[in-house]
């Protein structure tokens, strides 16, 4: 199985379009366009009953001390946690893309709304649900994609993973709000084969130099 992108080359930078924070000069980061990339995957298993497609970043901070805090830094040694940015399931068999801009197009806040999604498919939350829990403007139920928007004082470039997985079931069995640990858990001796595509992204000005 092969996963491929139109939007960005696998190992490379990802553009800013489809982030969810830019860089900015006088106040670090502004919002971005936040566009979902395109996809398209081939080369699936025969059986293949449904796919589901995950983007998760591994190097979040697993502490937020030193977050975005002016005169310091994240110290590239600290323990790092996955922070999942889209969770897309029971895709039908019969879809083998995902166009660009097609379930995310805006920064929305509070969150899109959810579950259902484009060619029966379902969208999960996104961990911005745990990141804007606490803020007035933001906090909601983040469904679908939401793209990077790493600590602008991170001293290491993030990674962007996004995995495609061929199922030998239609629809998983989850019912209600799940995230990428239940779709993790729930797809587990269902997976016929998988594919993934990584791209990188930073906001630390001193990393885009």
């Amino acid at each position: 199985m092969k996963l491929t992108s139109t939007s960005f080359s696998d190992g490379q930078e990802i553009p800013g379009k489809f982030s969810f924070c830019t860089p900015d000069p006088a106040h670090h980061v502004c919002l971005g366009n936040n566009i979902n990339p395109h996809l398209a995957w081939s080369d699936a298993p025969a059986d293949t009953k449904s796919f589901v497609v995950i983007c998760h970043d591994p190097d979040v901070p697993s502490q937020g001390d030193d977050v975005n805090q002016e005169g310091r830094s994240v110290p590239a040694a600290l323990p790092r946690v996955d922070f999942f940015h889209w969770v897309l399931i029971d895709l039908p068999a019969t879809v083998n893309a995902i166009a660009e801009g097609e379930f995310s197009n805006k920064v929305t806040p509070r969150g899109k709304p959810g579950l259902q999604a484009a060619e029966g498919s379902r969208q999960g939350i996104n961990n911005y649900t745990d990141w804007f829990a606490n803020d007035h403007d933001m906090s909601g139920d983040y469904y679908g994609y939401d793209g990077p928007c790493p600590p602008w004082n991170d001293e290491i470039i993030h990674h962007y993973i996004f995995t495609a997985y061929a199922l030998d079931i239609e629809k998983l069995p989850l019912d209600g709000k799940f995230g990428g640990p239940e779709v993790r858990a729930a797809m587990q001796g269902h997976i016929l084969a998988e594919a993934c595509l990584t791209g990188t992204y930073t906001l630390n000005a001193s990393l885009l130099a």
